[in-house]
């Protein structure tokens, strides 16, 4: 979570006053609210992935206490203790991108915003468990070829920093070269933070109303083709990276296993 403390004070004390006066050339009134909304949502992207990474460096750490190997010396197959690894860590990481989202929400209706309605509310959900889903997937993978604490340490300070640039928080994605942007859509969180932005977005201001190059400039739609991804699309990326990299991590802790 001190990743995305760090986020929310860099919008704070930084860029809410600059993006809010640039926001309001098509938002008018509404444009904190636009803002606000933009923010959280990619914040809450950037959760589902750093609090899962959280709940996989048990893991490592019971690996490199060797008390892994204390837990394989039972009854209880290797397999299921793996699985229970993945289920808290992903408990976790759903109960904290909650937990997020709905302090985000507080906070977007205490600065004169409105609570998501029930549909559009159920549409974040929705997005939100996938995101976490797929980010502990990718997160697995990563954490399968790591073996002491020091390495994880050095994984999550790479992914804690790297996270606000791939949701957009940081730095607008347009911001960055064109290659930049390419690498970013070819990771799962960032379709999770597009998806969000355009459900919590589209309460503040219709989408139809916003320019073209800002939809694309903010990491609000993705281009694909001629046009814009659609909204299943980016679900799809999330549901499908989720089952890929969950399979790979399997089949990697299959072959270290067989080694041994």
């Amino acid at each position: 979570m001190l990743g995305v403390i760090v986020m929310i004070l860099m919008y704070i004390l930084f860029l809410g006053s600059l993006v809010v006066q640039e926001a309001e050339k098509y938002a008018g009134e509404a444009a904190r609210f636009f803002m606000d909304s933009w923010l959280m949502s990619g914040i809450v992207a950037a959760t589902s992935t750093t609090t899962c990474l959280g709940g996989f460096g048990i893991m490592v750490e019971d690996r490199g206490k060797g008390i892994f190997k204390d837990f394989e010396s039972s009854p209880v197959p290797r397999a299921y203790l793996v699985l229970s690894y993945v289920l808290s860590s992903l408990v976790i990481g759903r109960l904290m991108s909650l937990l997020t989202f709905f302090l985000g929400e507080a906070y977007i209706v205490l600065f004169g915003g409105r609570f998501l309605p029930f549909k559009a509310l159920l549409k974040a959900l929705v997005v939100i468990l996938l995101s976490v889903s797929s980010s502990g997937a990718l997160v697995f993978l990563l954490v399968t070829s790591v073996k002491s604490p020091n390495a994880f340490g050095t994984l999550s300070t790479l992914i804690g920093t790297l996270i606000g640039f791939l949701t957009g928080v940081y730095i607008p994605i347009g911001n960055l070269p064109s290659f930049i942007q390419t690498i970013i859509k070819w990771i799962p969180v960032s379709h999770a933070a597009c998806a969000l932005r355009q459900i919590m977005i589209e309460e503040a201001v219709p989408l139809s109303y916003i320019p073209e190059h800002t939809v694309l400039f903010m990491g609000i739609r993705f281009e694909a083709g001629n046009g814009f991804l659609p909204f299943w699309g980016h679900l799809a990326i999330l549901l499908s990276s989720s089952v890929i990299f969950y399979i790979l991590s399997v089949l990697i802790m299959s072959k270290r296993k067989n080694k041994s």
